[in-house]
């Protein structure tokens, strides 16, 4: 038989096996996808360092959030255009951007009406300000005028750094989870046994891990963390709870994320009668608890912290609600969607030597914001 006849015959056999389709179920925890202009950034040959970049911020983050992140896979897409990229967790996009090599990102207060840079306006996608693409002819300029100036491929980790931290408690599942307790294990295996399988199981541990990520909580302290859950997981199996037990031994790293150079905080606290009717609305069913509030009175509290949130940043000061710990994960959980960067604290989760600036008081009643109050410490 001819040598191409064979071939032929054998590349139809190759056709004609079914293909592996369990390797198209798979769904990449977190990617990227480039267009085909970006290519470069991943290439050493032409001085893309972008991969070198994602090892250093998955190291950042395993030291701030305590918390490995998952590879994460970079492909090409010549469905999107050019110049942009896409990241997605578990095969939904997240977040998207537009880079253009060769130019700077400026960014910086007035940018969008400065006329003597020239260049293309757009948005910092990482925080959405106001930015301006320039060319690099014109980056000394911009740099003297006061303006950020940023090159793409920092532009690009940036906002995945941003990404990993907002989504951190959706990439952490139970087998993160499990290496991570293995890894405790080798150190202090006497708080791994007496929590797992006993008392609690990785599920558990899991959701409870989950919820401080979501809050940007550093698990990096897992040994106090499993302490905790092994104390308190004799009382009380539900995960939002012991999350609030967790929090409040995590007191001291959780107060430092907050204060400020004379260590001080500055919070709103609630209306006591307002804090008196959520307490009573909290409803406790087989699924979970939460806030059961009408809502009318949801609409006007949260109207009322968004008026404060407005007054607060306007100052310079960083928006922290601070209330009862018995309600603190629900109250969270209510405005959260509304006002998704609210940090909202319980007062068992202030640090003893921290000095408490209450600067007003939350109600449910669009009132006027009582202006600096008393101090206190903790």
């Amino acid at each position: 038989m001819p040598e191409a006849d064979q071939e032929e015959m054998v590349e139809a056999e190759s056709i004609k096996k079914s293909e592996n389709v369990v390797e198209l179920l798979q769904v990449e925890k977190m990617e990227m996808e480039l267009g085909y202009a970006l290519i470069p950034l991943v290439d050493a040959e032409q001085g893309g360092d972008l991969l070198d970049r994602i090892v250093m911020i998955r190291r950042q983050c395993a030291v701030e959030l305590g918390f490995v992140v998952p590879p994460i896979r970079i492909r090409d897409n010549m469905q999107l255009k050019p110049n942009n990229y896409v990241i997605k967790i578990k095969g939904v996009e997240i977040a998207a951007g537009e880079l253009i090599l060769d130019n700077y990102l400026t960014i910086g207060p007035g940018i969008e009406n400065d006329t003597e840079l020239p260049g293309i306006d757009t948005l910092e996608p990482a925080f959405t300000l106001p930015a301006r693409w320039i060319d690099a002819s014109d980056k000394e300029k911009a740099e003297l005028k006061g303006y950020t100036v940023v090159d793409p491929p920092s532009v690009l980790a940036t906002h995945l750094t941003s990404v990993i931290k907002a989504h951190a408690f959706e990439l952490l599942g139970r087998q993160e989870v499990q290496n991570t307790l293995n890894f405790i294990k080798e150190q202090n295996q006497a708080v791994v046994d007496e929590l797992i399988p006993d008392l609690m199981n990785i599920g558990d541990v899991q959701r409870v891990m989950a919820n401080l990520l979501k809050e940007l909580v550093s698990i990096r302290d897992m040994v106090s963390i499993l302490e905790t859950l092994a104390d308190y997981a004799k009382i009380t199996r539900d995960p939002d709870v012991l999350t609030e037990y967790v929090r409040q031994s995590l007191k001291r790293q959780i107060s430092r994320q907050f204060v400020g150079n004379d260590n001080s905080l500055t919070v709103l606290t609630l209306d006591p009668v307002l804090e008196e009717q959520l307490r009573e609305s909290i409803q406790q069913t087989e699924f979970g608890s939460y806030l059961a509030l009408d809502p009318d009175t949801a609409q006007r509290l949260i109207d009322n912290l968004s008026l404060k949130q407005q007054e607060l940043t306007a100052r310079g000061i960083t928006p922290i609600v601070l209330c009862a710990p018995v309600m603190r994960i629900y109250f969270k959980r209510l405005i959260d969607r509304f006002i998704s960067n609210l940090i909202v604290l319980s007062y068992n989760e202030i640090d003893t030597d921290v000095r408490v600036e209450v600067w007003g008081w939350c109600q449910h009643e669009d009132k006027k914001i009582r202006g600096p109050g008393f101090s206190s410490r903790h």
